[in-house]
């Protein structure tokens, strides 16, 4: 009888064993990853006046306000002058190229404008969201 209660016991182990494994390989298996490719974020930007004169500079004030919290999230300018000329650039650094992309190293910072021309200037400036060396995300 003693045989028939330690068989049991150790058969009910074993099966609790191969039941908790189960619960542990099954919890693990999941056929749908769920990868984050997009990284909302907000830009708050101070009024800049419309016209300004040749050699006149702007400064054009940006703030990234990102909705989460992504690690290694980076974000990028890009600026496209549509009209007039004029140079770009972030604090006393070189002028920005326009159609390429500079890394921003803050989320808040400040950018000149200078007027280089007597006609009218007209230009955009894009803030680009994402992984380094994979941009995902353009506003």
């Amino acid at each position: 009888m003693k045989n028939i209660i330690n068989t049991a016991k150790i058969q009910l182990k074993c099966f609790l064993l191969l039941f908790v494994i189960g619960l542990f390989v099954q919890s693990c298996e999941k056929d749908d990853l769920e990868i984050q490719q997009n990284y909302p974020f907000k830009v708050s930007v101070m009024p800049v006046p419309k016209d300004i004169a040749k050699d006149q500079y702007v400064e054009i004030r940006i703030k990234i306000i990102p909705e989460g919290n992504f690690a290694d999230t980076k974000y990028y300018l890009r600026y496209f002058q549509f009209e007039g000329t004029g140079k770009l650039q972030y604090y006393n650094t070189q002028p920005y190229f326009p159609n390429d992309i500079y890394p921003l190293y803050e989320k808040e910072f400040r950018l000149y404008y200078t007027s280089t021309s007597e006609v009218s200037q007209s230009f955009t400036v894009w803030i680009l969201c994402g992984i380094p060396h994979n941009i995902h995300y353009v506003v």
